[in-house]
């Protein structure tokens, strides 16, 4: 059989490996009655008025979505108060990164970001031919000046992801509007807002903002977090409308399925339940702090549904240890940071399984 051609940069690329659903973890240590604790999903479940509409949208499955998602662009036009023309829905943010560096890079190109980050942007970045430009975090958070400083007539994209994963740091509007001034106006800074609605700090900067400004910036968003509909997967960006009619170019015709359309609708007319879930964050959160710093555990405060706890010993096996006990959580050795473990909030009795599970895996 001849031998596949296929580029170097294709090559160079480290699949990306999710969170193992709790079924497959279960079978493969022999246990039951875990909770996950991994992956930043909705401990609450989906919205119910998503669900409602996914029900009600169920008996027109034989047909194809609408392409345009016209229901649904509207409704987040009208709720995020921009132009139907700024909305690019995807299968998931992650597609939305993906037409991004299909569109606007070509081998050779440069995209910065920092790291630790979200995998994909490498992934997808180097799946365009492009050569990743690697700025380290600074005390956990993104490093803007350093940023800037590694802009070169190369740089064609920037993604930042605010606030960032693993890290749950968020970049402040005083330090971006010093950053967005040294951006030439042909590079693109995609501003990866997955868990922007969790955030306590009013100086949070929001990438919204600069819609209709001077400077290229794209705002990504989802509705596996918030709105609990991650096994749906959908996602959609925000971006000056020379972006979106591009991306719109090469956008799928049928990328969003009838499903995820319906259930972004209804959840986005679920306030009840955003502001459950943001209460359930926040709480928890405050919670764990308290019992980690009773414990004299060291963790690093978040404005994301997870965070970071600095374990003292090898991540790896901590995970191990209470994978055993029936808590997912994720190493974050493969993000560089091989003593940390991410946990994600949970519900109340969630989260006191991991306080007295983290205790035994800890001695």
């Amino acid at each position: 059989m001849r031998r596949l051609k296929v580029p170097e940069y294709i090559l160079s690329i480290k699949p990306y490996v999710p969170g193992k659903p709790i079924e497959e973890l279960e079978r493969e240590y022999g246990i039951s009655g875990s909770i996950k604790l991994a992956s930043n999903e909705n401990p609450l479940g989906p919205s119910p008025k998503a669900v409602k509409a996914i029900e009600g949208a169920l008996s027109r499955l034989n047909r194809y979505p609408d392409g345009s998602g016209h229901d649904l662009v509207m409704k987040l036009s009208e709720h995020l108060g921009v132009s139907p023309g700024n909305i690019v829905l995807g299968n998931g943010s992650d597609e939305i990164i993906g037409m991004l560096t299909n569109a606007f890079l070509v081998p050779g190109d440069e995209v910065i970001i920092p790291r630790p980050s979200f995998l994909m942007y490498e992934i997808m970045a180097r799946s365009a031919g492009a050569r990743p430009v690697f700025v380290p975090l600074k005390s956990l958070s993104i490093d803007m000046e350093s940023i800037a400083e590694n802009i070169s007539n190369k740089t064609r994209l920037i993604f930042l992801c605010n606030p960032n994963n693993p890290t749950g740091s968020v970049i402040s509007g005083k330090d971006f509007a010093r950053f967005i001034q040294k951006v030439p106006q042909n590079v693109i800074v995609v501003a990866d807002e997955a868990y922007i609605d969790f955030v306590r700090d009013e100086n949070c900067f929001k990438s919204i903002d600069y819609i209709n400004s001077e400077h290229h910036v794209v705002t990504l968003r989802t509705f596996s977090k918030i709105y609990g509909l991650a096994g749906l997967r959908i996602g959609y960006g925000i971006m000056p409308e020379d972006i979106s009619g591009i991306l719109n170019r090469i956008r799928p015709p049928f990328n969003a399925s009838i499903p995820a359309q319906a259930g972004a609708v209804g959840a986005l007319g679920d306030e009840a339940f955003f502001k459950k879930t943001v209460r359930l964050v926040h709480d928890e959160l405050d919670y764990i702090y308290a019992s980690l710093t009773d414990k004299g555990i060291r963790y690093f405060p978040t404005q994301a549904n997870f965070f970071l706890v600095d374990t003292a010993k090898n991540a790896d096996d901590v995970f191990e240890s209470m994978l055993k006990l029936g808590v997912i959580v994720r190493s974050m050795t493969s993000y560089g940071y091989p003593e940390y473990i991410r946990v994600s909030v949970g519900l109340h009795k969630e989260n006191i399984r991991f306080i007295k599970a983290l205790e035994k895996a800890l001695l």
